[in-house]
């Protein structure tokens, strides 16, 4: 009998039209219908259908999107008695991943993202940063660039994705500084990321600070199946601890690779992508005895459907 796990993407997932698979489905309804009351954010639902892709991207409006999307995709699988046994989502996926793992409700996922959104935004907009990928570094190598880069401004490890993708985050010329001292130890590539702030670094202390207020006034319940938590790629014990976990993911690195590790050792063999994109799909090559499998088009949710119904 599969050991299945579901992850849950997080921003950079998003595409126009990302939900159009769902149309017809009853239960991705439930989610949908409701989305610009819960989000507090007229014409966030028509965004998602039609666009234009700018709004849409807006760190604001993208978080409570995708994981509008990814809540509607899970009332779809639960319907069809695809449960899992475990979860993890990567940085904003984290919120639907505690929703699965009954920490938290939908009604309260949605408006907590619109806010982290908005919070994230306006640090953006406070203390300009960047983000740029290390293909083919290790974690010491990365390491030693940010300590190179520190006199140039903030920096950080935002993510560890897998094995040799390792993204910094931070000021514009600690990323410049940075990206120059991974090229001298060999990285083979150095790719600048197109986002609008230095996500998961120091430069997000205020945003931290104010999705502490929103996280205080939601109730966490202790979680009912086993969640990773990014900051510590070890399971979330409590939901006064998942609420600790959130405000410091903020500025903390996503670590995802040992996240995924920590799961396929408890014995998770099967791990389906529940929202939009491929994204995760693409981090698990490399594993090996594990079946991946994804939501994000009819197919691939037929498919999904098909295989683990009744598992």
């Amino acid at each position: 009998m599969s050991k299945i796990a579901f992850m849950f993407p997080g921003q950079g997932s998003q595409s126009v039209g990302m939900a159009s698979h769902l149309a017809g489905r009853s239960a991705a309804a439930g989610i949908l219908s409701r989305l610009d009351e819960l989000s507090e954010t007229p014409g966030l639902l028509s965004l998602i259908s039609e666009g234009p892709e700018d709004l849409l991207t807006r760190t604001d409006n993208v978080q409570p999107a995708i994981t509008a999307v990814s809540l509607a995709v899970l009332a779809v699988l639960a319907e069809a008695g695809v449960e899992a046994l475990g979860a993890a989502g990567n940085s904003l996926g984290e919120y639907p991943a505690l929703v699965a793992a009954g920490v938290i409700t939908p009604e309260a996922a949605i408006p907590l993202t619109r806010l982290r959104g908005r919070l994230m935004q306006q640090c953006a907009d406070r203390y300009p940063g960047g983000m740029v990928a290390l293909i083919g570094a290790t974690r010491e190598v990365a390491e030693s660039a940010v300590q190179a880069a520190l006199p140039a401004g903030a920096i950080g490890i935002a993510n560890i994705n897998s094995e040799g993708q390792i993204v910094l985050s931070g000021t514009p010329g600690a990323i410049e500084a940075a990206s120059a001292a991974a090229k001298d130890a060999g990285v083979r590539r150095v790719i600048p990321l197109r986002v609008s702030g230095a996500w998961h670094s120091p430069l997000m202390r205020e945003a931290a600070e104010g999705l502490a207020a929103g996280l205080d006034a939601t109730e966490f319940s202790d979680p009912a199946i086993p969640v990773v938590a990014n900051v510590t790629a070890d399971f979330v014990r409590s939901g006064a601890e998942a609420r600790s976990l959130l405000i410091g993911q903020l500025t903390s690195p996503v670590l995802w690779a040992a996240s995924i590790r920590r799961l396929i050792g408890q014995g998770y063999d099967t791990f389906v992508e529940v929202g939009p994109g491929t994204v995760l799909q693409g981090l698990m090559k490399g594993y090996e005895g594990v079946t991946v499998l994804g939501t994000s088009t009819a197919e691939a949710l037929d498919e999904t459907l098909r295989r683990l119904s009744g598992s």
